[in-house]
């Protein structure tokens, strides 16, 4: 059992739901990023979403693409990720930690290299958003050899045909978009992704994290109301940009913002 499954198992059988925050790494500085994933643990992250920065994140809205810009900025690789990993598992075992990014960096490298520099950074999941499950069988097969989950989306036009496929071919959990567009772009109606994860579960009982449009406490506090997950990038990022010149600030309104969610979701 891989450590997001053991995660979400514990946080089910206590009737709370995983609060699963974004941040890109680099951003603003490559040194920073260590510090900032254990704020997010701190504050009551279950789980976090590590980014790796491209030039072309297509399904990001500006605030996550101005994110990667920062971090390109200061030429932040995949090894560099692989490495910032590395620093946080030396003081936190427990914490899964999910890579999203894009196929470039990956086909680069090689899908068994990475999956092997991964689990040995400490990484537990990935998730690619422009590898489609159909495509993915050259990647998935390496992912499981060394206990990585792989991770893929479901939208909101998905169907019902495709979603018990798309499921079948995770694990960890399946990420709900739960609106149309790009991260950031418009607020979620709860009452739409209540139907849609009960559709999901009709078909697969893997957990589900939903993500896009939720910026506050009361959003994240609706969504787990509904969902196994609840995935928050954009609000955060925002945090991020508006404090990049000072790390002290930056990670005191990152804290207060990320705990208020797990206070919430906690009632």
């Amino acid at each position: 059992m891989s450590r997001i499954q053991k995660v979400l198992q514990a946080l089910s059988a206590q009737g709370k739901k995983a609060l699963i925050p974004y941040i890109t790494g680099g951003d603003p500085r490559p040194e920073w990023t260590v510090e900032l994933m254990h704020t997010l643990v701190e504050a009551g992250a279950d789980i976090v979403e590590l980014g790796v920065p491209f030039s072309d994140p297509m399904a990001d809205g500006p605030v996550i693409q101005l994110a990667c810009e920062r971090a390109l900025a200061h030429n932040t690789s995949l090894d560099d990720i692989f490495s910032m990993v590395k620093k946080f598992r030396e003081t936190d075992q427990v914490t899964p930690v999910v890579l999203m990014g894009y196929l470039n960096p990956l086909e680069i490298k090689g899908y068994e290299n990475f999956a092997v520099q991964a689990a040995e950074a400490g990484v537990d999941g990935a998730l690619i958003v422009d590898l489609p499950p159909e495509e993915a069988s050259s990647l998935v097969p390496f992912l499981k050899q060394n206990n990585l989950d792989a991770v893929f989306l479901i939208a909101p036009t998905t169907t019902d045909e495709r979603i018990k496929f798309i499921c079948d071919q995770s694990s960890g959990y399946v990420y709900y978009v739960s609106v149309k567009g790009v991260t950031g772009s418009a607020t979620l109606d709860v009452d739409d992704v209540a139907k849609k994860v009960s559709q999901i579960k009709a078909h697969n009982q893997i957990p589900v994290g939903v993500g896009f449009g939720i910026s506050d406490a009361e959003s994240a506090a609706k969504v787990s109301q509904v969902a196994d997950g609840v995935i928050v990038g954009s609000v955060i990022v925002n945090l991020i940009a508006k404090h990049q010149a000072d790390s002290e600030v930056m990670n005191k309104e990152i804290k207060a913002l990320v705990a208020s969610m797990r206070q919430a979701m906690n009632v």
